[in-house]
């Protein structure tokens, strides 16, 4: 039985990291300047970055969907397959509600969302600037959420990979060599 990723999903995998590792420090570095054509041109990068991860998600839930991924190693306690399956669902959903929420918050703050500055997308609310302020929370705290459950990601592959031996991270990256 094949227990690696097929290459559609490592690589829809690895792009979802490019985007959301180039779009969180976009964020946080644009949020602290004052208002200029720079920060200005940075949220518009950082809109389009949020749309291209909101796309990829359909696409990667709809590979999923139709993909059964690989089963974890057996070696694996079920506690942990359980963690795992609830942290990848968590981050699912993440990879939604961040990207709508911004485009909620850009709709409640009068500021239309033009993907790659060619495709306008509809606003989703009505200016209205107490629920703006709300949605910039909740924009800012879902995207904390997300770094905080990545980087519980990262450290449990980099556990399976340098503590348990096990496969778990060459499935995804399958040009790294195991332990014999």
């Amino acid at each position: 039985m094949n227990t690696n990723y097929s290459k559609t999903a490592i690589g829809l995998h690895w792009m979802m990291a490019a985007f959301i590792f180039l779009t969180f420090p976009l964020g946080v570095v644009m949020h602290d300047l004052a208002l200029s054509p720079l920060k200005l041109r940075l949220i518009s990068y950082h809109k389009w970055l949020g749309v291209t991860i909101l796309l990829l998600a359909v696409v990667r839930l709809v590979w999923r969907a139709t993909h059964t991924p690989p089963p974890l190693p057996e070696s694996i306690p079920h506690w942990q397959q359980r963690a795992a399956g609830s942290l990848h669902t968590l981050l699912y959903v993440l990879l939604f509600l961040i990207p709508v929420s911004g485009w909620l918050m850009s709709s409640a703050k009068g500021f239309p969302v033009v993907y790659l500055g060619l495709v306008p997308l509809p606003d989703l609310l009505p200016k209205d600037k107490a629920l703006a302020e709300l949605l910039t929370e909740t924009h800012e705290l879902l995207n904390y959420a997300m770094l905080l459950l990545l980087g519980m990601h990262i450290a449990a592959a980099l556990k399976h990979h340098f503590i348990d031996h096990d496969s778990t991270l060459r499935r995804m990256l399958p040009f790294i060599q195991g332990k014999k």
